[in-house]
């Protein structure tokens, strides 16, 4: 009777453990709502790649500002379908490096479970994935948190430097193309966007935006609230090649079929202000036309290459973000 009894103890252990083994949750894929980000720049004549990450099945997608800069057409394809989706930009936020697209025509996607990233420490395992050097496929590196609540100053293309803060710092490898991509904890659940990526020595630094401030946002931008920081939707664009100049933004060339050579502008007049805002270089003109929109009307004061002050009004036209 006792054996009986021992017998059926261990069979109710065992079906307890079996039980318990069934109803813990998976940990999800690491690529599971990572998709990859490719622009082309035609206004560069160059191509991008980078990384972004699925929040809602209808297609809102998380990335870097720096990876969908400068874009005239985004594509972002989904890995486990191999479905190219076409994406609009919903807004972006240039200091905090995060932009939201939407894309065209999707539905029922993979979604990536979000974290919290307020609950990180120092120490916690980490991967990164991405679309290592635009290769095409997702790749996964390792690493630790080793820094939280960072700051880094950011080189840009015109080679000033900005700051990126509310950073955690992870020993996870990043290389180009990984901007973008999520930073996810041991559960699979995201805990960073990869933005930067660091090298000194045999050490190897990889900073991600705070899952928290990531969609903090978003949020944000998908409730169409602008600010100083957030821009929301298309970008408002003149059409010229823009250069410090003296006292103000000279023109170094007026791209065709664009406001600015619909309006007369033409290479060798300079900028001196955007109606009545003066503008002394190309930072203040940026900071102008931030807070515009396509189809908005503008009225510019210039000098012309003999030195004759002129104005001109145009209607601004739907460019690439910034």
């Amino acid at each position: 009777m006792r054996r009986s009894l021992a017998l059926v103890t261990a069979f109710l252990a065992l079906a307890a453990v079996q039980n318990a083994a069934a109803t813990t949750p998976k940990a999800p894929s690491p690529t599971k709502g990572v998709v990859l980000v490719n622009t082309n720049l035609a206004l560069e004549q160059a191509r991008a790649a980078g990384t972004g990450i699925v929040l809602t099945k209808d297609g809102e997608i998380i990335t870097n500002n720096h990876v969908i800069a400068g874009a005239t057409t985004i594509k972002v394809t989904i890995p486990a379908t191999h479905r190219t989706y076409a994406a609009d930009v919903m807004g972006y936020d240039v200091t905090d490096d995060i932009a939201l697209l939407k894309l065209e025509g999707a539905s029922n996607l993979a979604t990536a479970t979000i974290g919290n990233s307020a609950k990180l420490k120092v120490g916690q395992a980490t991967r990164a994935v991405g679309n290592a050097n635009g290769g095409g496929k997702l790749i996964v590196t390792r690493g630790k948190v080793v820094g939280l609540n960072r700051t880094i100053s950011v080189q840009q293309e015109d080679g000033s430097f900005s700051k990126l803060a509310n950073l955690v710092a992870s020993t996870a490898k990043l290389v180009p193309g990984d901007s973008g991509g999520p930073l996810i904890d041991a559960s699979g659940r995201v805990i960073g966007v990869d933005a930067a990526g660091s090298a000194s020595g045999s050490s190897t630094v990889g900073f991600a935006i705070a899952i928290n401030k990531a969609v903090s946002i978003t949020k944000q931008i998908a409730t169409s609230r602008a600010s100083q920081l957030v821009h929301i939707g298309a970008t408002a664009f003149i059409g010229i090649q823009a250069q410090d100049g003296p006292n103000g933004v000279l023109v170094g060339g007026v791209i065709p079929g664009s406001p600015a050579e619909a309006a007369g502008l033409a290479a060798g007049d300079v900028i001196t202000s955007i109606d009545n805002v003066t503008i002394t270089d190309a930072a203040d003109l940026r900071a102008v036309l931030f807070g515009h929109h396509p189809d908005d009307a503008i009225t510019i004061s210039y000098t012309d290459a003999a030195g004759t002050p002129a104005t001109a009004t145009l209607t601004l036209a739907d460019g690439p973000p910034v």
